[in-house]
């Protein structure tokens, strides 16, 4: 448990803060975005076999997930890669999708300097498990990174 003064440094310390984001917005940002991706007629397949009928846990930690990367809580403890990296439907190509529904769903839900911190958040998150996968499968990616496409 963390003390009032950690929270506070950790609170202070968040790049989130900067630009008013708050749980609320985190919130309505995660469930907006996987509620799109859902309906996705190639992302929303591969999530529904993944998660099946998981959806409000996967929402809450996602949520909590989003809350330590920008409001640095502290809340997420994970292992996204080793979860992603078994989910064999989870093919490079599909990173560009999910950064393109997260972008324009971040576009749609908060002001321009908000958007952009989740964007510059989520693709350092995509090219992270993007590598991470291809090293876990041995595969040899193109040299050409997310951000760039």
């Amino acid at each position: 448990m963390s003390t009032p003064e950690q929270q506070e440094r950790r609170a202070a310390l968040a790049p989130g803060a900067a630009v008013a984001i708050d749980e609320v917005l985190i919130g309505r940002v995660v469930r907006e975005f996987y509620r799109r991706v859902r309906r996705d007629p190639v992302l929303g397949p591969i999530f529904e076999d993944a998660i099946g009928d998981g959806w409000d846990a996967h929402l809450a930690k996602l949520v909590d997930f989003w809350s330590s990367v920008l409001l640095m809580t502290g809340r997420y403890s994970g292992r996204p890669m080793q979860v992603h990296a078994r989910i064999d439907a989870i093919e490079d190509d599909l990173f560009r999708s999910w950064l393109g529904l997260f972008e324009a769903t971040v576009v749609d839900l908060c002001t321009p300097a908000q958007a952009a911190l989740f964007r510059e958040k989520a693709q350092r998150i995509a090219e992270s498990l993007r590598l991470g996968i291809a090293f876990h499968r041995k595969l040899m990616l193109p040299r050409t990174p997310l951000a760039a496409g």
